[in-house]
């Protein structure tokens, strides 16, 4: 546990299955954690105390005004309900997936020359965006941490359009107990969608890099198209 865990407190939005996980890997890795889900504090309060003890369950608006990073786990149809005009100037990592069995059939979130991430970064433009979390299954985020350097350990992609971010979210996940993974910008991050080679991977860091390489993004684009088709 470093000093820099203990000073940053890392908000998500979101509570369900993938926000508790990534709520106890944070903790486990000193961050100071903040949550709120989609209804009033006291409907997820107890949910918070048994399933990621030690964060404070909160509302949305606390949650995007007292954290120094934001972590989004809504479902992606929800996107336009995160309290934009708080999350100025915040670094929001963006772990949502489009699924249309959750979130109905979309076109706004269907098409196959954006990534679903730059829709959130049109949404938040005065934030900065970076995918992460999100190709990864919560039963493997939940059980797959182990300490740096560990032999077998496993990756998880990340990309962003600012250096200096991508470094911050790559401590984090490196601090939660996976190697972190530079697949590219915001619009490379379609290789980390539903329907990609990547998604649902649970994969070490050479394997994401090689499966990187020998996709060009206009097929990894194809790849998710026939995906949401």
């Amino acid at each position: 546990m470093s000093t820099e865990t203990q000073q940053t407190t890392v908000g998500i939005l979101g509570a369900g299955k993938v926000g508790t996980v990534l709520a106890r890997l944070l903790i486990a890795a000193g961050y100071r954690v903040l949550i709120a889900g989609s209804g009033a504090t006291s409907k997820i309060a107890l949910t918070i105390e048994v399933l990621a003890p030690g964060a404070t369950a909160t509302t949305a608006d606390e949650v995007a005004s007292d954290s120094d990073i934001v972590i989004l786990a809504l479902p992606l149809g929800k996107f336009h309900t995160i309290p934009r005009d708080l999350l100025r100037g915040t670094l929001v990592i963006d772990a949502m997936n489009y699924w249309w069995e959750i979130d109905g059939i979309r076109d706004d979130l269907n098409d196959p020359r954006i990534s679903t991430s730059e829709l959130v970064q049109e949404f938040l433009p005065e934030s900065r965006v970076v995918k992460a979390f999100n190709h990864m299954g919560y039963h493997d985020l939940d059980e797959g941490p182990k300490a740096e350097a560990t032999p077998g350990r496993k990756a998880l992609g990340i990309a962003g359009d600012n250096a200096a971010d991508l470094e911050t979210v790559s401590a984090i996940v490196n601090a939660v107990g996976f190697d972190p993974v530079v697949v590219g910008s915001l619009r490379t991050s379609i290789s980390l969608e539903p329907g990609s080679e990547l998604f649902g991977a649970n994969f070490t860091a050479d394997v994401i890099r090689d499966a990187v390489d020998r996709f060009p993004l206009s097929e990894r684009g194809q790849l998710v198209t026939a995906a949401r088709q």
